[in-house]
């Protein structure tokens, strides 16, 4: 994945960020991941992410919708990173490939769309995906740096700003 760069970025912003993410959604419920590239400008960034989650009554050819999008900025008072959770909807996972390739056509990120990561609910994975960002890079007070692992799944608030 490679983001629209004018500066260095927020590079904790996209792990930090997945990180609320699987704290809110709970990891073992998050069945696909697209993180789409950054736009950053200088110090500054935004994203999008995009999760399937497993629909809670067990129903296995649907998939709740969420996006996360962020804003992230690094200052020489330190690290400011909001970002919210959308749901978006309800549907069988074989719409969300074409779905996902529109938004970033939209977005004018038709040479390099988003990163698709399939997680199948397993946490582990998700680990695995945290650890290739650098472990400062990551927020010592979310899972997995901080343990135990989430195993909730919370109805997230819709459009709230976190923080």
């Amino acid at each position: 994945m490679k983001p629209k760069h004018d500066g260095p970025g927020v590079p904790e912003a996209i792990p930090r960020t997945l990180q609320g993410v699987a704290e809110r959604l709970g990891a073992a419920s998050m069945d696909r991941v697209w993180i789409f590239p950054p736009r950053v400008r200088g110090r500054k960034e935004s994203g999008l992410l995009v999760v399937s989650r497993f629909a809670l009554d067990g129903d296995p050819d649907r998939r709740r919708l969420f996006t996360a999008s962020y804003a992230a900025e690094r200052t020489g008072k330190g690290l400011t990173l909001d970002w919210s959770l959308s749901e978006e909807g309800a549907a069988p996972p074989d719409r969300f490939p074409p779905v996902m390739a529109g938004v970033g056509r939209r977005a004018g990120d038709s040479e390099v769309g988003p990163r698709n990561i399939g997680l199948e609910g397993n946490s582990e994975r998700l680990a695995e995906v945290l650890g290739e960002w650098d472990a400062e890079l990551l927020d010592p007070a979310l899972w997995p740096v901080a343990q135990p692992e989430p195993e909730m799944e919370p109805e997230p608030v819709v459009d709230e700003v976190l923080s």
